[in-house]
């Protein structure tokens, strides 16, 4: 057995790269994007027409600062609605504001052909993760959810957003939605609900036990869980059918050789 890890790891030799090397030598693909929620179209006019009127001393660097700061704030607003309900509607004010900054950054960047691949998607869904986090802490502390949902939440997006970047790695496809559903489509909801509750503090769904939030909560989780599960198994069979071990029966005959 010794023999046959000596052997696999010799077929399968590594070869360090120094950085200063790689980072100009290794080629960087653009995956492609997969748009297809509901508000997809609408929103590309929307925001090639605002990219186009935008001042040249903007950047898309200001805009995603913009959009982050906007999460931080909706987090914070939330954790506000706690002792204020006036954080509600400071809420969906900066949920507006996330994604004017956080849409409109890409689009802006494209349009000028200021595009840096590497550093945009690496700090743009470093920045989704952080604000995450910050928006479902706001929820968990608000009192408007139970902070057991708003975990289950947040731990769903991260599990999703892993399948989605390494389907971006290994099929070169980036999906920014689900069953029609993307980043604009959660913010009209929550916006929604938002509404909700600032006109009828104590809502419940059809009128049992259940607060809007928790059940939306549920909702989102067990709608995250399912795409999860469906898109890890129909990728799962694409890089299984695209990668065919044809030459597994050689490297079973070269490992029985080395074993005599």
């Amino acid at each position: 057995m010794t023999q046959m890890r000596d052997m696999r790891i010799s077929i399968l030799p590594v070869q360090a790269i120094p950085w200063r090397v790689a980072k100009g030598s290794i080629p960087f693909a653009n995956a492609i994007r997969l748009q297809e929620s509901f508000t997809a179209r609408a929103e590309r006019k929307a925001l090639a027409w605002l990219a186009a009127r935008l001042p040249s001393w903007i950047n898309s660097d200001h805009l995603t600062l913009i959009g982050f700061a906007a999460m931080i704030f909706a987090g914070a607003s939330y954790a506000l609605v706690r002792t204020n309900r006036a954080g509600l509607i400071l809420a969906t004010f900066f949920l507006a504001l996330n994604w004017f900054g956080d849409s409109l950054d890409g689009t802006l960047a494209r349009l000028r052909n200021r595009q840096r691949p590497r550093y945009g998607f690496y700090v743009d869904h470093m920045i989704d993760t952080l604000g995450g986090f910050v928006l479902m802490g706001g929820l968990a502390i608000s009192g408007i959810a139970d902070w057991r949902i708003a975990l289950g939440m947040f731990i769903a997006f991260l599990m999703l957003s892993v399948e989605v970047y390494l389907a971006a790695y290994t099929l070169g496809t980036f999906r920014l939605s689900f069953a029609k559903f993307g980043p604009t489509e959660i913010r009209i909801l929550l916006a929604l609900g938002n509404t909700a509750l600032w006109f009828h503090p104590d809502a419940r769904v059809f009128g049992s036990t259940y607060r809007v939030f928790d059940v939306g909560g549920v909702v989102a989780i067990a709608g995250m869980s399912l795409m999860l599960i469906v898109s890890t198994i129909l990728n799962t069979v694409k890089l299984y059918r695209a990668e065919s071990l044809n030459s597994s029966s050689v490297f079973c005959n070269r490992g029985a050789e080395g074993l005599k």
